[in-house]
């Protein structure tokens, strides 16, 4: 069971590194979230575990990424925001349609999956 849940957040990682879009990138993120809980979850099994260095200095890097990825999502939410606000006023629609100009995709996670992000405990 273990073996299982490291290899689904490496398929998950890889999925995540390769996604094109943001809508492919929420899927793995999604995806990813749901593997990384599993792996908590493991780990709560195993107390020598927990108290391991490495585990936890694991568990405080995750937290490091996750809030940036978290404000790296709003910033490129509100860029594609003002883009799309862009497209829409005038004199600037009218250059964007002339370029060839098109809404882009938010990154959007999906809202159970964002509920039910994994809790990094440190105690």
């Amino acid at each position: 069971h273990e073996r299982q849940t490291l290899e689904k957040v490496t398929q998950a990682r890889a999925m995540l590194s390769s996604a094109t879009t943001p809508g492919q990138a929420a899927q793995a993120d999604n995806i990813l979230t749901s593997a990384l809980r599993s792996l908590f979850a493991v780990a709560e099994s195993y107390p020598q575990l927990r108290a391991n260095e490495n585990f936890m200095a694991l568990q405080q890097s995750l937290t490091q990424v996750e809030e940036t990825l978290q404000g790296a999502r709003r910033y490129y939410n509100a860029v594609v925001r003002d883009y799309h606000t862009k497209l829409a006023v005038f004199p600037d629609r009218l250059v964007a349609q002339a370029g060839g100009f098109q809404p882009r995709e938010f990154f959007q996670l999906d809202a159970v999956e964002e509920a039910k992000a994994p809790k990094v405990s440190f105690s």
